[in-house]
């Protein structure tokens, strides 16, 4: 009688175990679709590799000039908040679009955060890409602005010589001074920031200028710098919209090859070495550019069998 009691209680112990076991993650890839007026998209993936639609637009765009949302960015926060950022004109606003979700189906309402507000003279707020920085529990925004005569410009027309700046917040109410990221002597833009240990931060860049318009590697000790000065290209001609994720031991840098009018994708372990994978990856046809985060498979879930989805 006794063994069978201790039996049950193993029974039930495994059986709480169990319940505690903790969620399967899919990986989340946030997308748009030309011209960038329709919305928010998703992929999902389980393995990073081989990638889906969620079916329908989640969150249409209803600030800035232009009313697009191109570049959407997404970061999810130990709260189990999902913060987007996103760019909401080609030129004409002083900040980026602004939106949180705690299911990735409902929405906050949508804010234009004025980040270059201090200098009129600014011609564009880009690509803005979220980055959490978990020493000390706040979050990065880094964006490329024009700010004509700011800077040499080079090759470069006055109104097409970009630089990276960020700001960094808490609550998305109170932001730091904006600030220069990086200065690598010509115009740059799309930059991502990925973390791989303490004082171990990597940034994948594009280096603007009309002859090369690829992507770039610099290395730093702490996400707000000084960066390095950005390596060789190691993409080709006409590449932009990185964003990184890890998969196995390797990460995976996955951009828009514009050029080619495909998705491209190159295995790194170190961001020295590169391998393209391109044809080892499948991503569906029209999806542009966003980044990659990680959500529990339940949410994922409810978003494929929501019945009511945007049109």
């Amino acid at each position: 009688m006794r063994k069978l009691i201790n039996l049950c209680a193993i029974v039930c112990l495994l059986g709480l175990m169990g319940c505690n076991k903790p969620e399967k993650e899919l990986y989340v890839f946030t997308s748009f679709h030309e011209p960038a007026t329709e919305g928010l998209r998703f992929l999902y993936s389980e393995d990073g590799v081989n990638w889906d639609s969620v079916p329908g637009i989640w969150l249409k765009p209803e600030i800035g000039k232009q009313r697009v949302m191109r570049d959407p960015s997404i970061v999810r926060t130990p709260d189990e908040t999902y913060h987007l950022v996103w760019t909401t004109s080609w030129r004409g606003d002083l900040g980026f679009g602004y939106a949180n979700s705690k299911d990735l189906i409902h929405w906050s309402e949508q804010q234009l955060i004025p980040v270059m507000a201090h200098d009129t003279t600014t011609v564009n707020v880009w690509a803005p890409e979220l980055f959490y920085d978990d020493e000390n529990e706040q979050l990065m925004v880094v964006w490329a602005s024009c700010v004509p005569g700011k800077y040499d410009n080079g090759i470069e027309d006055v109104k097409n010589n970009h630089r990276q700046y960020y700001t960094t917040t808490k609550d998305f109410k109170n932001f730091s001074e904006t600030k220069l990221l990086i200065d690598p002597g010509y115009s740059s833009i799309d930059a991502a920031i990925v973390k791989r240990a303490p004082k171990d931060y990597v940034m994948v860049i594009k280096d603007n200028t009309r002859p090369n318009r690829n992507l770039q590697i610099s290395f730093a000790h702490s996400p707000y710098g000084p960066w390095s000065q950005p390596s060789e290209p190691f993409t080709g001609f006409l590449t932009e919209g990185p964003c990184v994720t890890k998969v196995g031991n390797d990460y995976i840098v996955y951009y828009d090859d514009y050029n080619n009018k495909i998705y491209g994708a190159m295995r790194t372990s170190d961001f020295v070495n590169f391998a393209d994978v391109t044809n080892e990856v499948n991503i569906p046809e029209g999806h542009k550019h966003g980044t990659i985060f990680r959500a529990p498979q339940s949410v994922i879930e409810k978003m494929m069998n929501r019945d009511n989805i945007l049109p």
